[in-house]
């Protein structure tokens, strides 16, 4: 008898990708959420079925969920700056909920839903955050609209007694960044010599394939309705570009750049960004998230999944030879 699949969403994108391809390597058998006309690279090779879908349509969701014994949602509108918010918000807000209902009522039996640490609180004084520090501020509209879904989620698990995992996973590095990220851009523009200077912030560094084999360790292991942070090392700016040049052989360090003088730079580029539908380069958004020192534990997900992640040159260097391999960036 054929074991029923586990849907992923968003298996065609980075994360996703990795995912589908940590359930297949466990044995598990996997369907695909892919959206009409989506680029399915990611997917070449692997050993699982598709099925046409969006999560903006209710009905195709319901046609992707049936038979499933499991789901595990990863697509979501990943950007630092869209020109309408209220696109985002339908399909990270929106759509899951949608997802969630159609699984529910398909009889999947457990979810992992992948939300983001920008759903979660920081700290004041940039000690390393966890899944209790309190939300005081929520900057930007990727992070308003995954802190909006996770509030859902959460809703909607205890209205219905769903069983559903939340992973929240920090800043994924790594191969298969097919659009790219905006860290994946970064450190693909730092590694081509493309990046002169840098704002003065911090980031917790992953490989994206230890927070996908976090994803399959919160599916058997997670307890319905928590939240798991899946992330690796605390990184300065400044440390991480070293990582970088130290992986390509560069010694010059980029320049660090003061905030307020950036303020009017940003204007400027919303400003054209609205006017001609090009991304900007810096908005104001970049500038308020660069206040803040990113730093995040894992100790939850360590000691109640048995998670682990490895050093961050790894991920690094990992994703600048497919960045190379593809063409992104110059072979060295």
């Amino acid at each position: 008898m054929t074991e029923a699949p586990t849907l992923v969403t968003g298996a065609t994108g980075f994360v996703g990708a990795a995912v589908a391809r940590a359930l297949l390597a466990a044995g598990i058998t996997v369907r695909a959420l892919v959206r009409p006309g989506a680029n399915t690279r990611n997917l070449d090779g692997l050993d699982l079925e598709t099925a046409i879908g969006d999560l903006t349509d209710p009905a195709s969701l319901a046609r992707a969920v049936a038979g499933c014994r499991h789901l595990v949602h990863v697509a979501a509108d990943y950007r630092i700056w869209v020109p309408d918010p209220a696109a985002m918000r339908q399909v990270n807000v929106a759509g899951t909920l949608a997802l969630l209902r159609a699984a529910h009522a398909a009889g999947v039996t457990r979810a992992v839903y992948c939300s983001s640490v920008a759903a979660l609180g920081l700290t004041r004084n940039g000690t390393p955050a966890d899944e209790t520090t309190p939300v005081t501020q929520i900057i930007g509209h990727y992070k308003q609209s995954k802190y909006a879904a996770e509030q859902a989620v959460l809703q909607f698990v205890a209205e219905t007694g769903f069983d559903c995992v939340i992973v929240n996973p920090s800043t994924p590095v790594g191969p298969r960044d097919i659009k790219p990220t905006p860290t994946g851009k970064m450190i693909a523009d730092a590694a081509a010599g493309k990046m002169p200077a840098y704002l003065d912030t911090g980031l917790n560094i992953v490989h994206v394939d230890d927070v996908a084999a976090g994803h399959v360790l919160a599916l058997r292991h997670g307890r319905r309705g928590e939240r798991y942070i899946l992330g690796g090392t605390d990184l300065g700016m400044a440390e991480l570009l070293a990582l970088v040049n130290q992986q390509v052989g560069r010694a010059r360090q980029p320049v660090k750049l003061s905030v307020p003088l950036l303020w009017p730079l940003a204007l400027g580029a919303e400003a054209a960004a609205r006017a001609f539908g090009v991304e900007p380069l810096v908005t104001r958004d970049h500038l308020r998230m660069a206040r803040k020192k990113m730093f995040f534990s894992s100790a939850k997900a360590m000691r109640e999944l048995g998670y682990s992640f490895r050093p961050p040159d790894q991920a690094i260097a990992d994703a600048i030879a497919w960045f190379r391999a593809t063409g992104r960036i110059a072979r060295a």
